[in-house]
């Protein structure tokens, strides 16, 4: 067992400022982990990226885009600069921006330079998973679209074919978009109902453009979905199309922002639940790809009570052996967030604060749930759950050569 975890402060250096998406949920995870242990473990190497070059960015960005992004910290919000999706409430200008966006999408194309030669088994970029960002537009918080950016590598480098599996709560349209004809890779994403939820794209009749029909594969869940719910949706959907697709490697998204904390989303599972979802991943990729993926993190805005948590368990899983949920978060770590959390108080960290239903500081890793869940049956529940999933299956599975009805497909 080998793993690859690309990391480096630097990485921290992705920050909006006074913003959702704020980069003490990696610095948070990073100690987490590295306090318990996982980063140390025998055959874990830990590196230092490099930035993707314009040349590694414009095979998925327009070039045009790459000068805007450069540009932008000079012009200012509210100019031209708003046309690339720049200066916008979503996604504010900062000091360079480009140079932080790059380091970003140069993180995950190296784990997934990682895999593909064979140098690590499993490899993992936390700060990645930027899944909104589209060829010459900035979105959802996304600069540079580094999964796109890092698949696309791949093809490069002679991947004939790439599952890409993405369980943020958001859609993960940007990916989707760049391999919409691509039959060489396979999008799927598991999110809340773009009826209720940004981007508002994401729906099961999205099944890929004409060289690639049902390549493209979604799950839109009901808001409330709960562990039982959310992994049911996903062993009735995920196992096979995959199993079917028959990919090389599997590249994933782990997005935090399910978790029923998150502010920004609606979804109601634990990070018990999210530990689950990540073993189903591990599981899928030693059975289909002989171990092979490559993941990054995500979304995630319970900056302190869930995103830490839910990617040191993701971590964990990457690098070895799961870490037991009633493990004690160190008192070091608590230490850490605590004094993030004073910065808050002193107006250096606006957007770091607990939330008012969360438990605090957290002192273990489980939010104390089993996250047991039934197996989908084609007469099911008939509640929002079933639905969505009755409404991918009929969707995809016929395109696919798969029976929409029959629960062992």
């Amino acid at each position: 067992m080998s793993a690859l975890v690309v990391w480096t402060d630097e990485l921290l250096r992705y920050d909006f400022g006074d913003h959702p998406l704020d980069p003490v949920r990696v610095e948070l995870t990073m100690a987490l982990a590295g306090g318990l242990g996982v980063l140390d473990r025998p055959g874990v190497t830990v590196v230092a990226p490099q930035p993707a070059d314009d040349e590694t960015l414009t095979r998925v960005h327009d070039p045009e885009y790459l000068d805007a992004v450069r540009a932008a910290p000079r012009a200012g919000p509210f100019g031209p600069m708003a046309h690339w999706g720049l200066g916008t409430g979503d996604n504010p200008i900062f000091e360079r921006m480009h140079e932080a966006s790059a380091l970003v999408a140069g993180a995950t194309v190296r784990a997934a330079e990682a895999v593909w030669h064979v140098e690590a088994l499993r490899a993992i970029n936390v700060a990645g998973g930027l899944h909104h960002a589209m060829a010459a537009r900035a979105s959802g918080f996304c600069v540079y679209n580094d999964p796109a950016i890092a698949i696309t590598r791949l093809l490069d480098l002679g991947a004939e074919r790439i599952a890409y599996v993405d369980v943020d709560v958001h859609h993960g349209d940007g990916v989707q978009e760049v391999f919409w004809n691509e039959p060489r890779v396979l999008t799927v994403s598991l999110h809340e109902t773009p009826l209720a939820l940004f981007p508002g794209t994401g729906f099961p009749s999205e099944t890929g453009g004409p060289q690639a029909q049902g390549t493209a594969v979604n799950v839109a869940l009901p808001p409330g979905t709960d562990d039982a719910g959310w992994l049911r949706a996903f062993h009735a959907v995920v196992p096979a199309v995959l199993r079917s697709f028959r990919p090389q490697l599997l590249v994933s998204q782990c997005g935090a922002d399910t978790h029923h904390l998150d502010p920004l989303a609606d979804l109601r599972l634990t990070v018990d639940g999210q530990r689950a979802s990540y073993l189903a991943l591990r599981a899928l990729a030693d059975e289909l790809c002989d171990g092979r993926w490559v993941t990054t993190g995500g979304g995630g805005y319970a900056l302190v009570e869930a995103v830490p948590r839910a990617w040191t368990h993701l971590l964990a899983i990457v690098t070895g052996e799961a870490l037991e949920p009633a493990t004690l978060t160190p008192v070091e770590w608590r230490e850490l967030a605590k004094s993030r959390l004073t910065e808050a108080r002193d107006g250096r960290r606006p957007r770091v604060r607990l939330l008012p239903e969360g438990p605090g500081i957290p002192n273990r890793l489980t939010d104390d749930v089993d996250p047991v869940w039934t197996p989908w049956q084609p007469v099911g529940k008939g509640d929002g759950v079933d639905d969505a999933i009755a409404a991918t299956r009929r969707e995809v599975f016929p395109l696919i050569g798969l029976d929409p009805h029959d629960p062992r497909d």
